[in-house]
């Protein structure tokens, strides 16, 4: 009898999550919802400490909520030999990685190898040596019908949908401009918050995650998103070979200064510990290199993507995005400052208003509003205002049961996109690629 693939056994029989050194607070986000094909057991495998204790009180959160709650069983096994005992028990059959970044891009080549599919929160590689790994991974998982996929939240925000979608409408997008290195024509900046809140509480910052040599420069971390929201939004449905299509300009990093009170509140640590003392500067005040920018071409479009870290945001605002798509008839630009009370809000700029342009986005209103009932424009100074009902605002949170859905149902039905694994290849050759050449400078 011929042995079934691991896709061909997962159309059969129920997924069983693995989570492997949950670290970080996006390995809960993704337990926040239950899933009918997801069994509700889930075995985790860590060293005990306060990393693993932060897990398992989110997920005791989210079962013990007044509305829906959750029904996960977390059967835990701590020791040093975790990933070891991980890969000998095989308790499930999807390895959930999300947590410290230095060690990453091995446990996906093991887990691979071991025949378990990986979900992974980004970013998946850190440097050039990662990505060298990884690549190798994604030949194996070709070779061995398995599945590796990373955690894209901001593909479900609406604003950004929205985006794209008027973006394939030519009547009042027109096409893609080409751009110069001075006036690119996609630009995504996207501005973080070390201290932040998760579920309704100060998240907790491990002190790792501010080592970059542990977490990753700014560079190969949050720029994960950006990167692929442009390939995702200017080139849906192509494949884009990093080789032949992508050419890096240049990029740069920078320190975000953080006093020792800063992050010994974010961390609850009592001092600082010896892997961060090299980046404590004379003043007492930790320089933590979580700042980029990367400029390239991508199919010929000048492109430019940014993150920026500050500490914490004024009261009242949060985490902000801006992004602009130009086209030959319109921009396409998505706001988030004070005057969009800092929720994302579509803007749609003619380069000239008239009663024909007026014409052709009301169609384009309709043609998009099939798909995202309920969205309308109303007219301000410089064009257009998207108007989107509040049921689509659902928050960064809930996009985690989104992405996990959309993953779950590749598994089951082995339908993923064949663009996905090329583009995922290209996303980190570019933020590797950049980290590399900002070195330089």
């Amino acid at each position: 009898m011929a042995l079934m693939s691991p896709l061909s056994q997962l159309a059969q029989d129920k997924i069983k999550l693995v989570t492997v050194d949950p670290g970080h607070f996006h390995a809960a986000l993704i337990q926040k919802s239950m899933y009918p094909q997801v069994d509700p057991t889930v075995h985790v495998y860590a060293e005990q400490g306060r990393d693993l204790q932060m897990h398992l009180d989110r997920i005791t959160g989210y079962n013990t909520r007044s509305y829906s709650p959750t029904s996960w069983n977390e059967t835990v096994y701590t020791g040093k030999d975790f990933f070891s005992k991980m890969i000998a028990e095989k308790k499930g059959n999807v390895v959930v990685l999300a947590g410290n970044n230095r060690l990453k891009t091995d446990y996906i080549v093991e887990s691979i190898s071991n025949g378990y599919h990986v979900f992974s929160d980004k970013p998946m590689a850190i440097d050039k040596k990662g990505f060298e790994k990884l690549k190798g991974a994604f030949a194996l998982a070709k070779e061995k019908g398995i599945q590796l996929y990373d955690i894209m939240t901001e593909r479900y925000e609406i604003s950004t949908m929205l985006q794209r979608a008027f973006s394939m409408q030519s009547s009042v997008f027109g096409r893609l401009e080409t751009g110069t290195p001075d006036n690119p024509a996609v630009t995504k900046e996207s501005v973080h918050h070390i201290y932040k809140y998760v579920s309704g509480s100060v998240l907790t910052r491990p002190a790792w995650f501010l080592d970059v040599n542990q977490q990753g420069q700014g560079i190969v971390d949050v720029t994960t998103h950006l990167v692929d929201l442009v390939q995702w939004e200017c080139f849906p449905g192509k494949i884009i070979d990093y080789k032949k299509d992508v050419q890096l300009l240049s990029a740069r990093s920078w320190n975000t200064a953080m006093t020792t009170d800063e992050f010994m509140t974010v961390t609850k640590e009592s001092s600082i510990p010896s892997y961060l003392q090299p980046i404590v500067d004379k003043n007492g005040h930790l320089l933590i290199k979580c700042n980029g920018e990367i400029n390239y071409t991508i199919n010929g479009v000048h492109t430019k993507v940014s993150v920026i870290w500050n500490y914490k945001a004024p009261e009242g605002t949060g985490d902000t995005h801006y992004s602009i798509m130009r086209g030959t008839k319109s921009n396409l630009i998505i706001r988030q400052g004070k005057e969009e009370n800092f929720k994302p809000t579509l803007y749609i700029e003619p380069h000239v208003s008239d009663a024909a342009f007026d014409a052709a986005l009301q169609a384009a209103v309709a043609a998009v509003a099939a798909q995202f009932p309920g969205i309308g424009v109303v007219k301000n100074n410089k064009g257009w205002t998207v108007t989107i009902p509040e049921t689509y605002n659902e928050g960064h949170e809930a996009h985690f049961a989104r992405v996990t859905e959309k993953y779950l149902e590749y598994l089951q039905k082995k339908n993923m996109p064949a663009w996905e694994v090329p583009n995922m290849i290209t996303k980190y050759y570019i933020t590797t690629s950049a980290k590399e050449l900002a070195d330089q400078q």
